[in-house]
């Protein structure tokens, strides 16, 4: 049997810092979140920016806090999970928009499955 070797997953603390980076990004700049809020939603866009920024800055620390890493980790995965539908609805806004707009949006919706996999992995390689 032949053994494949991975490469090696990037440290937690790289998606740690990339969840507190987006969770600060929502909270300073959030009209650009707004936007991708899907409409079905209950109550303000403005409330789920917020809150999933809220989402991101805690998921991010306990991701990076070594006693809290592997249900951080998978704490990431469902989050990875639970914003699929702004990127579907980013999609669909720009659909109509010119070529390298929508090449951006359509990218971002098999882009969640490494981020998903990459959260998998740090849970399970967690101590």
């Amino acid at each position: 049997m032949i053994r494949r070797s991975r490469r090696p997953s990037p440290p937690p603390t790289v998606m740690a810092g990339a969840l507190m980076t987006m969770g600060v990004l929502h909270g300073v700049a959030p009209q650009p979140f707004d936007t991708i809020v899907p409409p079905w939603l209950p109550g303000s866009t403005r409330f789920w920016t917020y809150a999933s920024g809220v989402a991101e800055l805690a998921v991010g620390a306990t991701v990076a806090a070594a006693r809290t890493g592997r249900l951080g980790a998978l704490a990431a995965a469902a989050l990875f999970v639970a914003v699929f539908p702004a990127n579907v609805q980013m999609a669909w806004d720009w659909r109509r928009r010119p070529w390298p707009y929508r090449a951006v949006a359509y990218a971002r919706l098999p882009l969640q499955v490494p981020m998903v996999a990459h959260a998998l992995r740090v849970h399970r390689e967690a101590a």
